[in-house]
């Protein structure tokens, strides 16, 4: 991290968290951030669900949710983004404050409730999108809808053209009865209405499936099995947790998912388990924060990385730290490509 990002991030830790957030997407906008572009090599370069990426390690949905960092987050070391979630309609989300560091943690809770500007501002971001960048879109529903499946579809039928992956969102915890979207019923009727929408794009592409970490093996079977026969591209593992195990600090009981460092061992875990249950690609997402934690995903059975919370702690900069970091790591240990390490070390979270 640089000495400038640095003073930063300790600015940034005096205000309110969600304000600090904008104020940090605004510092991005006015040319504060990496220049350099993704990092990129031999090594590194990764084919996910048809994608060719510099480097598996992306930015998480939730970062920049109305896409109005697309050029400047381009440019920084990632190797694909992911924004949104975006709805239909415009919505508020939930009343702040709703958004809590656990410094002690190195972690977040948040309950923002899918607040965004809606599928057409966002479209219209897209619209003037970087081109050379992998950039991906994360599918919400209102609050209000009274038929999800439909929203989900809505979305993906105004933005698919305008992206180069799409995620169903279906684990956030902060959108009443989303999660039981999970089940095996309401999951195969949800994703068929999804992959409609796929189908009627001119140019079908990837889909994705975000889960969450709270899940039972016989769940998570039944979303694998679920996930088999809908065709849909992958899997994320996973959003955030309701679990509050070991946390310190005045915010620890607050409602919401948590993120950040707590979340790893769970997250990985989950991913290791459905890494057995499925051949889709999985990309592994909860607690990353260094190079060390993103290996162990692919080991685990990622094919890919996403972070959001550790960029909190560790500034924008650390995505090209992790992704060189994971170069050395792969050369360490003989591998040639991502490919090559994903699932290597399945066993040790099994």
């Amino acid at each position: 991290m640089k000495a400038l990002e640095s003073i930063g991030l300790a600015a940034l830790r005096r205000v309110d968290p969600e304000t600090a957030h904008g104020l940090a997407l605004k510092a991005l906008n006015a040319g504060l951030g990496p220049r350099s572009g993704p990092v990129t090599s031999d090594r590194l370069k990764t084919a996910l669900a048809g994608l060719v990426l510099p480097n598996p390690v992306g930015l998480a949905a939730g970062f920049d949710k109305n896409a109005t960092a697309l050029h400047a987050l381009a440019r920084t070391g990632f190797g694909f983004l992911e924004v949104g979630a975006a709805t239909p309609r415009a919505q508020e989300g939930n009343p702040r404050p709703r958004l809590y560091r656990l410094t002690q943690d190195q972690a977040a809770i948040n309950r923002f409730g899918f607040n965004n500007e809606g599928m057409e501002a966002i479209a219209g971001r897209l619209a003037a999108r970087p081109k050379p960048a992998v950039i991906g879109l994360n599918l919400g529903a209102n609050k209000d809808s009274s038929d999800k499946a439909v929203d989900f579809a809505a979305v993906l039928t105004r933005c698919g053209a305008l992206v180069d992956f799409a995620t169903v969102n279906v684990s956030s915890p902060n959108t009443e009865k989303l999660r039981d979207l999970q089940g095996k019923a309401a999951l195969s009727a949800l994703l068929a209405r999804v992959m409609d929408a796929r189908a009627a794009l001119k140019t079908p592409i990837p889909v994705f499936l975000k889960i969450a970490p709270d899940l039972s093996l016989a769940e998570l079977e039944d979303i694998a099995r679920v996930a088999d026969a809908s065709g849909v591209s992958g899997i994320v593992a996973t959003n955030t947790t309701l679990a509050r195990d070991g946390l310190h600090g005045p915010h620890k009981t607050e409602a919401g998912g948590l993120s950040g460092q707590p979340l790893f061992e769970r997250s990985t875990r989950v991913l290791a388990q459905l890494a057995g249950m499925t051949a889709l690609p999985i990309i592994g997402v909860g607690g990353v924060g260094s190079a060390e934690q993103a290996y162990q995903k692919i080991r685990a059975g990622a094919a890919a990385v996403q972070l959001y919370t550790a960029l909190v702690y560790g500034g924008i900069s650390l995505a090209g730290e992790i992704a060189h970091g994971l170069d050395g790591l792969l050369a360490r240990d003989g591998f040639a490509s991502v490919a090559e390490a994903v699932g290597s070390g399945r066993s040790d979270w099994t």
